[in-house]
C-alpha cells in the first residue's frame, strides 16, 4: 500500500510533466496550457453541478425513508473528479471528466462493489448478553426494558 502511494505521488506528476511537455512540443506552449485550464474551469462547473444534484438526491431518499447509498457514492466519486480536475495535467483531467460522466460512474461503482466484496470482510461482534446470533443474517433479542411513555395532556 505504502508502495503503491509512493509510486502515485511520484511517477504520477512525472507522467503529466513528460505529456504536458509532448503536448506543448505538438500544439504550442499556450494552447496547451489553455486546455488544462479550459478542462480545469468547466469540470470544476460541472462538478459542482452534478454535486449539487446527487445532494438533492440524498435529501429526497432520506425524506423518503430509503439509504441514499448510490447517490452518496456518486457524491464521493463527483468529489474526487473535482479533485482531479483541479490538479494540474491532462490525465488527472481525463480521469476527473470521466468520473463526471454517469455511465462511467456506474461502470466504477460496479468495480469497486467487486473489488470490496473481494478484498474487504465485515465482522460483527455483540458484546451484549441479551443478544444471541442465530444465522449469518438474523439476529435475536430481547426486550429488557420496554417503558413507553405516553404523552401527557
Amino acid at each position: 500500500m505504502l508502495l503503491s502511494l509512493f509510486l502515485l505521488f511520484t511517477l504520477m506528476p512525472l507522467l503529466e510533466l513528460w505529456l504536458l511537455f509532448r503536448l506543448s512540443g505538438l500544439f504550442g506552449f499556450g494552447t496547451t496550457i489553455a486546455v488544462v485550464l479550459a478542462t480545469g474551469m468547466v469540470g470544476a462547473a460541472l462538478a459542482r453541478w452534478q454535486g449539487w444534484q446527487a445532494m438533492q438526491r440524498i435529501r429526497s431518499e432520506m425524506s423518503h425513508g430509503m439509504l441514499p447509498a448510490q447517490a452518496m457514492g456518486d457524491g464521493v466519486m463527483i468529489l474526487v473528479a473535482g479533485v482531479l480536475l483541479i490538479t494540474p495535467g491532462v490525465i488527472t483531467d481525463a480521469l476527473g471528466l470521466a468520473l463526471l460522466v454517469p455511465p462511467f460512474r456506474a461502470a466504477v461503482r460496479k468495480l469497486l462493489q467487486l473489488w470490496l466484496a473481494k478484498n474487504v470482510r465485515v465482522e460483527t461482534t455483540f458484546f451484549a448478553p441479551e443478544f444471541e446470533r442465530t444465522d449469518e443474517n438474523i439476529v435475536d433479542g430481547r426486550v429488557i426494558d420496554a417503558h413507553v411513555e405516553e404523552d401527557q395532556p
